[in-house]
């Protein structure tokens, strides 16, 4: 496994749900820390106490790709170098293909699945001059396919990720750079509420970190294109 003791990784959506339980694991496991989120204020609430010399909090929208653009640069150019990144930034909205809300569909698409195609092709130059990049794009069950007619727009999106996930990896490959969809059902945060699902039967956050800290670690001769992380007995997964 990589020694994360010195490698720098870039954690988007870091301010709320899913986001700073992994920064919380990425930074005890010994990792260097560029979190990014769109509220600067949510951010340095959440990571304020974090050690200053390893940890660069940065403002991120994934619906805005010069913010993207800026906080690689400046991740680069406070630490030199760039090993890894989290495409964690996520959002959901419900609704049937009848009801089809368009300004939410756009929403999802652009946070969901352009925000992180446009983050990574600002980070891919400098994962492959890492010769051991990598890229977690957080994803969904959802993303591998529909259980809730419902969510068809929130899957697409995820789809579409996934799909970002395999060129990322056959882009990346002999450079070193290793990618991969993390798949989990629904998750006890904020955005798994109004699922019917009961608290005990989601996936915990610290579960999901402990998966990002174990795909960012992973050798070169070990790749995980697709991590499906279910909490039913589903025939494919």
């Amino acid at each position: 496994m990589l020694n994360p003791k010195g490698r720098v990784v870039m954690v988007s959506g870091a301010a709320r749900g899913l986001g700073p339980v992994i920064a919380k694991r990425l930074y005890d496991e010994g990792y260097t820390l560029s979190l990014g989120a769109r509220d600067a204020a949510a951010l340095e609430r959440a990571h304020g106490g974090m050690e200053k010399t390893r940890v660069l909090l940065h403002k991120h929208d994934a619906k805005d790709s010069c913010t993207g653009d800026a906080w690689v640069a400046a991740t680069v150019a406070r630490f030199g170098k760039l090993d890894g990144l989290v495409n964690n930034a996520g959002v959901l909205h419900a609704f049937s293909v009848e009801a089809a809300d368009e300004a939410r569909l756009d929403e999802m698409w652009a946070v969901n699945a352009k925000g992180p195609t446009l983050l990574t092709r600002a980070a891919l130059p400098h994962l492959k001059k890492s010769g051991q990049g990598r890229v977690v794009n957080v994803a969904s069950l959802l993303g591998l396919r529909v259980r809730r007619p419902d969510y068809f727009g929130y899957s697409m999106s995820k789809f579409a990720l996934v799909a970002l996930t395999h060129a990322i990896r056959q882009e990346g490959f002999e450079h070193g750079v290793r990618a991969t969809a993390l798949c989990p059902s629904v998750i006890d945060t904020d955005m798994g509420e109004g699922t019917g699902i009961a608290k005990e039967d989601k996936i915990d956050p610290g579960t999901l970190a402990e998966m990002v800290a174990m795909l960012l670690a992973l050798p070169n001769t070990a790749s995980v294109a697709e991590l499906p992380v279910n909490i039913f007995a589903e025939a494919s997964y």
